[in-house]
């Protein structure tokens, strides 16, 4: 059984670390900044969840584990609200999605949609 634990704690410690990893790169290389934000997105839950909870399995059940899942909560209750703040404030704050543009809006006749 500990073996078993130890396999699935190491499992969940690379499964973090590559959504680490992977959220990482999505953050250096996604376009604008709302795309941006969906890789820390990533960071936050996938990536700590994983390596908090492959810490708490090696841990076994101690105050470290009570710790490490209070984090886990605490992480997965902030991390949607603050990133729909920041992605609100962006949008408030004039930037537009990229590719969100319509040929209307490149031609600069504006909404020609109405029908009189």
């Amino acid at each position: 059984m500990d073996i078993a634990l130890e396999i699935l704690s190491w499992g969940l410690l690379f499964v973090g670390s590559a959504f680490l990893v992977i959220g990482g790169i999505g953050v250096v290389r996604l376009p604008d900044v709302f795309t941006r934000m969906h890789g820390a997105g990533i960071i936050d839950t996938m990536g700590v969840g994983g390596v908090m909870s492959g810490l708490m399995i090696q841990a076994g059940f101690t105050i470290v584990t009570i710790k490490l899942a209070l984090i886990i909560g605490f992480i997965l209750y902030t991390s949607p609200t603050a990133t729909h703040a920041l992605a609100r404030a962006a949008l408030h704050g004039g930037v537009r999605p990229r590719g969100d543009e319509t040929p209307e809006d490149e031609s600069g006749q504006g909404n020609s949609s109405s029908k009189t």
